[in-house]
């Protein structure tokens, strides 16, 4: 299967491409910068947020037979004015894509969609996102939906919960952990750590995205997930733990956030499904 992944180079990127590679796809990597993709795969250098009408991105990419869309901007900075201002572009690539012969895409979508929520997700939960990450995620997933219904393209939207993992390439909470480290500080400032998350290294994400995206009996929302739930302050000093980090959490210093709920995590159904073959 020839599969284009976009945001190729970014954390979760790079990691599915080797993935895919692995498991004997062939993939067309694209992405601004290139330097941390695997070399087996094509890399195209595209801007998806300068396309123009009059572009034909579906040729130029490599006619895949299936899209992966992971691109995003400030992808950690949830009220970035990026997040809004990038939305439209993400619309106009991606209906390009379909307009000009893509037959299945799938998107990178996100538990944040959702909002303020307590227990578990799944793909009838109402969604009322509370940051501008959430709002913009969820702006591109009711319309790229519709788009796609309306042009015979398969859509999944791939949503994600919490992932760490590969952690000098992102910038979550175990990135900075690390950092705090390796800086000689031996103590952290934490939440109450008491909210509870259906946390995924990314490697066992990236195994879940490709088992999704090459087959097209399960479309629609589809959680990447555990399906459970464990507390921040577990699986931060399970981490510390694990990663042999002479530093302490200062619990309580900082406040939680408003828009976090005490608990939430994914369905799994429909992921374990796919990954039995169902």
């Amino acid at each position: 299967m020839k599969i284009l992944v976009t945001g190729a180079n970014g954390y979760i990127g790079s990691n599915v491409v080797k993935q895919l590679l692995d498991s004997g796809h062939e993939v067309v990597a694209c992405d601004i910068a290139s330097n941390n993709i695997d070399a087996r795969a094509e890399v195209k250098q595209f801007d998806i947020f300068s396309i123009k009408e009059s572009d034909n991105a579906f040729t130029t990419l490599g006619s895949p037979d299936v899209c992966l869309h992971l691109a995003w901007r400030d992808g950690f900075v949830h009220n970035s004015p990026k997040q809004m201002l990038d939305l439209s572009s993400h619309y106009k690539f991606l209906t390009n894509l379909i307009n000009n012969g893509l037959k299945h895409l799938a998107v990178m979508g996100t538990m944040h969609e959702v909002g303020y929520h307590e227990g578990k997700i799944d793909s009838d939960t109402p969604c009322n996102p509370q940051s501008l990450y959430g709002i913009a995620k969820n702006t591109l997933r009711q319309s790229i939906m519709l788009f796609a219904a309306q042009n015979g393209c398969k859509l999944q939207w791939i949503r994600a919960f919490y992932i760490y993992g590969d952690d000098l390439k992102n910038h979550s909470i175990f990135t900075k952990l690390i950092e705090a480290s390796e800086a000689g500080k031996k103590t952290f400032p934490f939440t109450s750590g008491k909210n509870k998350y259906d946390f995924m290294k990314v490697s066992e994400l990236v195994k879940q995205i490709s088992a999704v995206i090459t087959q097209d009996k399960h479309t629609g929302i589809i959680n990447c997930c555990t399906g459970k739930a464990i507390s921040l302050a577990e699986a931060v000093e399970g981490f510390i733990k694990e990663h042999n980090l002479d530093i302490k959490l200062e619990y309580g210093t900082f406040p939680d956030r408003p828009y976090d709920s005490p608990c939430i995590y994914g369905d799994n159904t429909t992921i374990q499904k796919i990954l039995s073959g169902e």
